[in-house]
């Protein structure tokens, strides 16, 4: 059995494999000790990181939400997790190459693939992965559940967590305060 105590390979060794898979247009993971491939994301996937970026720019000039920059969850198997956006004050990812510390990060996004590995990757390990790194703030845009699930206050390795309806208002509490109040439009990205 994988696990964080014994993984498949080291993070070294993870990173190497990840930087040639990326020369062909893999974006690797390594997670809970495991090594994952990202899934290609669809069209409907990009319209919705997009809608929460517009949001994001809107609302919080500040900060920018960076899609697909690579984080070491250190505390977490030593991993390295490539979350659909990470949130975090401009310039922050600046000369920090592929795998970014999780510091500066104020908030990361997942939106469900069409897979069979999202609930154990989106809804369990990284939810884990996300609160051991205390990044303040986790969002799953679930689209198999029409839900925009709010993972807040990390604690123990574990979050708050509060789930919204797409159509719901969603107020995403501080460090991020931003509101989504127009969820209703996720409804025409899934399948």
């Amino acid at each position: 059995m994988i696990t964080r105590d014994w993984p498949q390979m080291s993070r070294e060794a993870f990173e190497a494999i990840a930087e040639a898979a990326a020369q062909h247009d893999v974006k690797l993971e390594f997670i809970n000790g495991e090594l994952g491939v990202k899934p290609v994301p669809d069209g409907d996937h990009g319209e919705i990181i997009m809608w929460l970026l517009e949001h994001c720019m809107r609302q919080r000039p500040d900060l920018r939400l960076y899609p697909e920059q690579g984080l070491r969850v250190d505390t977490y198997g030593n991993g390295n997790a490539r979350p659909h956006g990470a949130l975090a004050p401009k310039g922050y990812f600046a000369g920090q190459g592929e795998w970014a510390g999780t510091e500066g990060v104020v908030m990361v996004v997942e939106v469900t693939s069409y897979d069979t590995r999202t609930d154990q990757r989106d809804r369990q390990d990284k939810p884990r992965a996300y609160a051991e790194g205390e990044i303040p703030v986790y969002l799953l845009i679930d689209r198999d559940n029409g839900s925009l699930v709010l993972h807040t206050e990390p604690v123990n390795g574990r979050y708050h967590t509060q789930t919204f309806f797409f159509g719901d208002t969603v107020r995403i509490p501080a460090p991020v305060d931003i509101t989504l109040d127009d969820t209703d439009i996720l409804k025409n990205h899934v399948r």
